[in-house]
């Protein structure tokens, strides 16, 4: 049998504990509280920490937690799962990125301070209540307003446990580096929790294929780590680790303000030269294009369309013969319909062809 979750409180074995914790307060004096789920299995096993909403408007991961929250029984799971709604609050009541007023990023503020500015005071309680106590993590992101971003996660691969966690929730492309200073996840890998940041399309909305496809994730790793027995181990198809500070990844951005049309598509395949997007002035008189500088995957693009000398238009990552020709293989088999037209199905909205 596993051990009883303490928090404040005490979550005992075969438990379910629905609770909203206090992280901070409002100008009022009224509790700032994250709505938390405590599953504790009745079989010993790891502890999974899944979180979401650290940037306010970034709602799909919301909704795979709930989803997780519900579908899972502590009289099945050999061992605890944490599932952390909404971390920041305040940013998630305004449907901001940051926390309102200061402008201060939750996601820099790791492990926090309990004496310290707003941003801090919270991730300190967040991190020492919850976080610290997991075996492993997964942390929910899309892209940020006006933008959207392919499925994909972000993993410091070089770290063996940090690499098996990443290989089990079964994204396609990972990107592979420490992260930011004060990030959640770089700060719980280096506390020696194994984390990965899942990244998936766009904030404001749920994407239901997105949040089909993380789930899928969740229940992979619950199967590698021994959460789940009766799950399996997944396998997307293809896979590509691309390292953070070396040349196979680029945003390319705009050298010119103006109007922004993608040419790309209709599949997030591009080859070297392939033009990307134009650039044009209000009147027509000037287009700048935009090609690939070599062939790869779309993994994050502008959705807002128009831009000015230094916006990025599009992250692209390199992709040798063999992925390309894997990833050729899924467009012929259908994989990538609806990709640009009719939903954008790939990107995590259904399209007329589901």
């Amino acid at each position: 049998m596993t051990n009883p979750f303490r928090y404040d409180g005490e979550v005992a074995p075969g438990e379910v504990r629905h609770l909203r914790y206090e992280v901070g307060e409002t100008y009022l004096g009224d509790p700032i509280e994250i709505p938390v789920t405590v599953l504790n299995g009745e079989h010993d096993g790891p502890t999974v920490g899944l979180t979401a909403a650290l940037h306010g408007d970034e709602l799909n991961g919301v909704k795979v937690i709930q989803e997780v929250a519900d579908r899972y029984d502590p009289d099945d799971i050999h061992g605890t799962v944490v599932c952390c709604h909404v971390l920041n609050v305040p940013g998630y009541l305004a449907q901001t990125r940051d926390i309102p007023i200061y402008d201060q990023d939750l996601n820099r503020a790791f492990p926090g301070k309990p004496r310290s500015n707003t941003a801090e005071r919270m991730a300190d309680r967040i991190y020492r209540t919850f976080v610290e106590k997991c075996d492993l993590l997964l942390d929910f992101h899309t892209s940020t307003r006006n933008r959207t971003t392919m499925f994909h996660t972000r993993a410091d691969t070089t770290n063996e446990r940090v690499d098996r966690l990443a290989r089990a929730f079964g994204a396609n492309v990972v990107i592979s580096g420490p992260g930011d200073v004060g990030s959640l996840r770089r700060t719980a890998t280096e506390n020696g929790i194994p984390a990965v940041t899942v990244e998936m399309g766009k904030a404001h909305r749920f994407q239901p294929t997105l949040i089909e496809r993380a789930l899928d994730g969740v229940a992979s790793v619950f199967a590698e780590f021994g959460v789940d027995p009766t799950a399996t181990v997944g396998w997307p198809g293809w896979f590509r680790v691309v390292p953070a500070d070396q040349g196979d990844k680029t945003w390319l951005r705009a050298d010119t303000g103006g109007l922004v049309e993608m040419r790309w598509g209709p599949y997030p395949l591009v080859r070297e030269g392939e033009t990307i997007c134009t650039i044009t002035d209000h009147f027509k008189h000037s287009e700048k294009v935009v090609e690939a500088p070599f062939t790869g995957i779309l993994v994050g693009v502008l959705e807002n369309p128009v831009a000015q000398p230094g916006h990025p238009l599009c992250h692209l990552v390199r992709i040798d013969e063999t992925t390309r020709d894997e990833i050729q293989a899924e467009i012929d088999r259908g994989e990538f319909d609806g990709y640009r037209q009719r939903g954008l199905r790939w990107r995590g909205e259904r399209s007329e062809l589901d």
